[in-house]
């Protein structure tokens, strides 16, 4: 809407309320274009700010001390003769505070090292109870696990020795028997003496297991699972056969969590009851938190469809639910205050239910300052409440600023409140006056020209179908249809805001740009609305009765069907699946200046509006279509091992930039995972790089952890050619076939003989001949071994080559290299004194796991490496390990030391 005037809009002669229809109570509000004093806003971003400089530059904390009296004693001398100076000196106060904050608690939390000793691989005897309830799941190779936290009491270890030990510990419990779930236990076979039953908080059990020390995979890039963890109270990991598990007498834990607990399985038990087992799995993660039994398909189509925050319990969750219930409360002509205090005791309720923890409560306590706000202020300071909402929550854990959760909780909420509510209100607001006293004739004189003609015109359409209708429902029929259009243009309005303004943090922690996430939003958030109060109304009354509870649970499963099929056929476009690599610190620098720049433009005039609009616009477009410089070095040739555990990947950059990457790990011998190698281990790596394409992918062999993880990276990097050698018989090979055809990728075979050039670089295929007997599945010597030469320098890469296969090779000329990929992750096997003697490497890397179960790599191996003066590097010890060729030397560049 243009308009003059920076303040207000409003008529200039202002008819009085005495010359109007005693119907009318009041004239319509104006709108008001000022912007509000935000001071608690202001205060909690010097805060964060003050918390994100102490969290990388470590000062004594008598530094900041005195630092935040001098800025609060300067502030209190200016306040009365320059207030704006003095505000100023209190925001500076406020930096320190955080800054000290941050180094007092430490930017990450500690992992309690107290089991640390016990972490060796020895056979121990532990009595613990337990802390979080099980959860029954598929093992790796397809047995039944229980996964649950425990806190330990005693640890016993295999030399009789007795430790007291308090510490938590995830525990994984194995049974080996083909089974399937049923209810709350798993029957093995045709008995069901054979149970695995759950374990419930504050059982004691003692059992006899192994703990192993939390790893991450030590790439630049990864997830911090160690970190994570220690968030969550655990500080190791243990595992142990389910007939070694015995349920001792007694309780112990809090009895308050008991009782939660208790609560929260029989609301999933009735959840279960109440709609079949795939929609009863969705309700529970929409509804109460509890999403071990969402598959990884159903995930990903959420997140490919920018819906994924309807799938978990957000803050979206809890405002519908505030908002169904204040509603409700006010339809029974409870006053605003009782209403608003029995919402904010359903939603605390609800916040305990979940056990979904810190996002659950942020949203809780964001809800309660809004609603006491609008108790004392009448909505005029939204924003400023959030400020103190998230200075708040800061105060008490300063940490969670480093968290992507609490960055997209607070900026979602602050683009609502600073970006969207302004724009609706200068817009489709303001037109909503044209509807208030729809039956007052003279009403239209208090409001503006342009709004008072609207109301006419809606008024003659109202006549005009009254010759059909009759005037009373006219006047009704018109103003509803005005009212649902304004209602879907404020829901198109605020998802296309959040859509652009969460742009940043969805490409930089989860590398998606939600493309379609404006039409999924429109379509799933308002029968989200529908859900929410169905699923709790139709759990409610299945406590009274199942009867009951038949007519919300199937208005729950329409919206939820609807759901389902909405994220299905928008997330299934091609379109939905733009991944991007991380953004460079200038593209982050600029989408945040223009995020900021929209929300002070927000309530200015309307050209800085659109033009605050059109700088988050062009933001999201550029993260999402201008990739970022891959982080390279020009004119050497790059050979890296990425950690992907016990698998293979290895990433080569040509001299002129172009990319092949060998292999993308994957689970050992076909275990069922729930990590996707490609998508959690690979490809943030790639994407840390810089890298949004690449130019080839190879398969070295059809085993899993060389193949497990290529999908993921087929669909996020789009290849131009996709190179394959023998093709055993293997479902694995054909699915990932049958996906580089479906995304157009070109397949080239290459044979023993091969020469390609490649950006600078020569490549020739030294394995498998053509005339390489093929077996009925995949096998080690199988490999596709590359010899990849710049200059004077290469590198030979066997993949899983054993014996039989370096025979041969070692036979070939020129195989002088002066970097080795051993094969076969370091078995006797491979690595035989034939290939030593011809290849004569300065380097060897080893891709292996920490502690695999295969004991890779042999110390034979180890040993006749260091007998040829080789300098071995190993990424379960070293990381991500990189190697320069410039061709005539080569240097080793180690990622975890930098």
């Amino acid at each position: 809407m243009a308009t003059a005037a920076p303040l207000s809009v409003q008529t200039e002669q202002r008819p009085t309320v005495s010359t109007l229809s005693r119907s009318i109570p009041a004239g319509p509000p104006t709108l008001q274009l000022k912007p509000a004093r935000q001071p608690m806003l202001w205060a909690a971003a010097a805060y964060c700010c003050g918390i994100v400089f102490g969290g990388y530059q470590w000062r004594p904390a008598l530094w900041w001390v005195m630092a935040g009296i001098v800025f609060m004693g300067s502030a209190v001398y200016f306040l009365r003769h320059r207030p704006w100076l003095a505000a100023a000196l209190a925001f500076g106060a406020f930096f320190t505070v955080g800054a000290l904050q941050i180094q007092l608690h430490g930017r990450n939390a500690s992992l309690d090292a107290g089991l640390f000793p016990f972490t060796d691989g020895q056979e121990l005897e532990i009595t613990a109870h337990v802390i979080r309830d099980g959860r029954l799941r598929p093992g790796a190779f397809g047995e039944v696990q229980q996964r649950l936290d425990i806190e330990t009491d005693e640890v016993v270890t295999d030399t009789g020795q007795h430790f007291t030990e308090h510490s938590g510990v995830r525990l994984s419990i194995y049974r080996h028997d083909e089974s399937h779930r049923h209810g709350d236990v798993v029957e093995i076979g045709e008995t069901s003496a054979a149970a695995m039953p759950i374990l419930r908080y504050g059982q004691r059990i003692r059992f006899r297991g192994k703990l192993t020390w939390p790893r991450n995979f030590r790439n630049p890039g990864a997830f911090d699972y160690k970190a994570y963890l220690a968030e969550n109270g655990i500080a190791a990991l243990g595992s142990a056969k389910f007939e070694d598990v015995r349920i001792l007498p007694g309780t112990a834990g809090w009895r308050v969590e008991m009782w939660l607990t208790r609560a929260r399985a029989s609301v999933l038990d009735k959840v279960n009851e109440l709609w079949p087992a795939r929609q009863a799995a969705l309700i529970d993660a929409m509804v109460i938190g509890e999403d071990a039994f969402i598959d990884r398909d159903t995930r990903v189509d959420f997140q490919r469809s920018g819906t994924y925050h309807v799938l978990v319990v957000s803050g979206m969750n809890v405002s519908i639910l505030a908002f169904v219930v204040l509603w409700t409360l006010r339809r029974f002509s409870l006053g605003e205050f009782p209403a608003m205090l029995l919402t904010l005791v359903g939603l605390v309720a609800y916040a305990l239910l979940t056990e979904v923890g810190a996002p659950v409560w942020r949203a809780t306590l964001m809800c309660a300052i809004y609603l006491g706000t609008r108790l004392l202020y009448r909505g005029r300071s939204v924003v400023n409440a959030l400020g103190a909402a998230g200075l708040g929550l800061l105060i008490f854990d300063p940490r969670q600023l480093f968290t992507a959760s609490f960055q997209m909780t607070f900026v979602c909420v602050l683009i609502v409140g600073a970006i969207g509510l302004p724009l609706v209100e200068r817009t489709s607001g303001l037109y909503r006056n044209a509807l208030a006293h729809w039956d007052a004739d003279d009403y239209g004189a208090l409001l503006p020209p342009r709004v008072a003609q609207f109301r006419l015109d809606l008024r003659m359409i109202a006549h005009r179908l009254a010759r059909f209708l009759g005037e009373r429902w006219s006047l009704r029929l018109t103003r509803g249809i005005a009212s649902f259009s304004f209602s879907a243009f404020d829901l198109l309005l605020v998802s296309a805001v959040m859509q652009m303004g969460l742009a940043l943090p969805m490409a930089y922690y989860f590398h998606r740009a939600t493309t379609i996430g404006l039409p999924a939003n429109i379509a799933v958030v308002p029968l989200t609305e529908m859900l929410m109060p169905s699923a709790v109304l139709a759990v409610a009354l299945g406590y009274v009765s199942l009867i009951l509870a038949k007519l919300p649970a199937l208005a729950a499963s329409i919206a939820l069907a609807a759901i389902t099929g909405a994220v299905r056929d928008l997330g299934g476009l091609r379109l939905a699946d733009v991944r991007v690599a991380t953004p460079s610190i200038a593209m982050i620098a600029l989408a945040a200046f223009a995020l900021l720049l929209a929300m002070l433009a927000s309530r200015r005039r309307a050209g800085l509006a659109a033009a605050g609009l059109l700088g988050i616009l062009a933001a999201s477009i550029a993260l999402a279509f201008i990739p970022p410089r891959p982080r390279v070095r020009n004119g050497v040739l790059e050979v890296t091992a990425i950690d992907v555990g016990e698998g293979d990947s290895i990433l080569l950059i040509m001299p002129q930039g172009r990319t092949l990457l060998i292999d993308a790990g994957g689970p050992v011998g076909g275990r069922i995972s729930q990590l996707d190698f490609g998508e959690d281990v690979v490809s943030p790596y790639l994407w840390w790089r810089g890298i949004s394409r690449l130019d080839v992918v190879a398969i070295s062999h059809g085993h899993s952890d060389h193949i497990g993880g290529m999908n993921a990276v087929l669909r996020n990097f789009r290849p131009r050619e996709l190179w394959l050698g023998l093709l055993p018989p293997s479902r694995a090979l054909e699915n990932l076939i049958g996906e580089a055809q479906q995304l157009g990728i070109k397949i080239v075979r290459h044979w023993e003989g091969d020469e390609v050039e490649l950006g600078g670089a020569r490549i020739d295929v030294l394995f498998p001949p053509r005339n390489w007997p093929v077996a009925s599945e995949p096998k080690n010597n199988d490999s596709m071994v590359l010899h990849v030469s710049y200059g004077k320098s290469s590198v030979l890469l066997e993949g899983d080559a054993e014996k039989a296969a370096e025979e041969r090779i070692a036979e070939l000329p020129d195989l002088r290299s002066d970097l080795l990929k051993v094969g076969h992750h370091g078995s006797s096997t491979s690595t035989t004194p034939d290939i030593l003697n011809a290849v004569r490497p300065k380097f060897a890397v080893i891709s292996v796991g920490f502690h695999t179960s295969f004991g890779f790599p042999r110390q034979d191996v180890v040993a006749r490496l260091a007998a040829y003066r080789v300098h071995v590097y190993r990424t379960d010890l070293d990381g991500a390990v990189t190697f320069y060729l410039d061709g005539h030397s080569v240097t080793p560049w180690l990622a975890a030391l930098h």
